[in-house]
This record gives C-alpha cells, structure tokens and sequence, in this order.
C-alpha cells in the first residue's frame, strides 16, 4: 500500500491518523512541524500527504506552496479547525488537492485519500504524454526521449516502464511484476525483472549505481518514483 506523510503537530491526532492509516494498510511516517515536512517529502517521497494548515515553524499552507514550487506532484489533502471558505480556497489555490475541516470521520477521510490516489493513478495511466525528470514519454507513439534524445526500449522495457508509471509511489514485488509485463505460462524467472530493471536503469538515470527513480526496496521489490507530470496532446 502507498506510504503517506502525516504532518500534525496534535499529538493526539497524529496518534490517531497514524493508527487508523495502518489498520487500513497504508505505511505511514509523522512529523510535527512544517520545516520537518519539506525535508521527508525530499527524503522518501511519499505517495501522499496529510497536511494540518496550522503547523509551527512553517504553516501548512506555505508548506504546500513550497512543495508546488519544487515541482512535487505527490496528492496534498490538507486539514483544518477552520473551517471559513477563503481558507479552503486559499489552500486549494496553492496546489492542495482536498481540504477536510475538523472535526471529520476518519471513514470520510480514508474516501477522500482513495479517490484522490484513484485520479492521480488515472491520470498517468490515460495521459498522453507523462514526464519525470529530464524523461518524456508518448503513450500514444510509444516513444521516450532523454533530454530531447530518442531512447530506444524493447517492447519489454517499455511495457516495464508503463507499469511502473501507472503504479508510482507503490511498492511492487517482483512476481507482480512478472504477472503483468511477462506471460506468467512461460515460467519466467524473477531473476529477468531484475535484468529488465538494470537496463531500465542504464537507458534512464543519470546514474544507474545510484538510481533515482527505479529504486529497489530490500527483500521486496521496486518503487518508481518520478514525481510524474501528466499531460495531453490533441488528437
């Protein structure tokens, strides 16, 4: 399940949030103040954040502003004790893509993540064109370009990477992966997603010893993380 950023300062609240993600599946990691908040979103990168507006040393909604700035796409629902309209504009203008006032039911709240990582995951999936870093890739002609230079994939490396765009932020182990990209009759090896990655790695990153984006997780598989900006061309 995707890991999401839960930024409260309540110690109370943040307790219950974190208790209630984790029994829902999600992995979860808390901090309490906005500064806190810029730094793990650079350092793990979640799949989503839960964001308080009234937060010390750097409010939320400054906190969310920074991050749109930084060009950090990751789903933003914020949350509040006020509950005045021009703060929920206010927070949706920044770049948040839900805002929820307190008091709220964690039920509400949990429909609300899932149908905002619902539109994120739909959105990659049908756009025409998604980008991460200095990488393009058409959908539509099954292209991909590094810097504005042609990359060649095989069919495999392309299907490979699609998933990965269409599953970003999740932790996807290995057999996954072989059920998806692979004919699973044909008794493929988990071993072959490991080399499929490895050229994935070297047609892609700036550094494929020290990849950025097609990262593996120990004893479980891999996670893409791109920070994937969708986008369409007209027919």
């Amino acid at each position: 399940m995707p890991n999401v950023l839960i930024v409260e300062d309540e110690p109370a609240m943040a307790v219950a949030l974190k208790d209630g993600f984790e029994y829902e599946g999600y992995t979860t990691e808390v901090v309490g103040d906005g500064v806190a908040a810029l730094e793990r979103v650079k350092e793990i990168q979640p799949a989503l954040i839960i964001l308080d507006v009234m937060l010390p040393k750097m409010n939320g909604l400054d906190v969310c502003k920074q991050l749109r700035n930084d060009g950090f796409n990751l789903p933003i629902i914020m949350l509040s004790a006020r509950g005045q309209e021009i703060d929920k504009v206010l927070g949706l203008k920044l770049g948040a893509d839900d805002y929820i006032t307190k008091p709220f039911s964690f039920m509400e709240l949990i429909a609300r993540v899932e149908a905002v990582l619902r539109r994120t995951e739909s959105g990659n999936r049908h756009a025409t064109v998604v980008q991460f870093g200095d990488i393009t890739v058409d959908r539509r002609k099954r292209t991909v370009q590094k810097s504005g230079e042609r990359v060649v994939l095989s069919a495999r490396e392309y299907r490979l990477l699609e998933y990965f765009i269409d599953h970003e932020g999740e932790v996807i182990e290995r057999d996954t992966l072989l059920d998806a990209v692979w004919d699973q009759a044909s008794l493929t090896l988990t071993r072959t997603v490991d080399v499929h990655v490895a050229k994935l790695r070297k047609k892609l990153e700036e550094n494929p010893s020290d990849p950025q984006y097609f990262l593996t997780v120990h004893r479980m598989g891999y996670k893409f993380d791109g920070h994937v900006a969708a986008g369409f061309i007209p027919a």
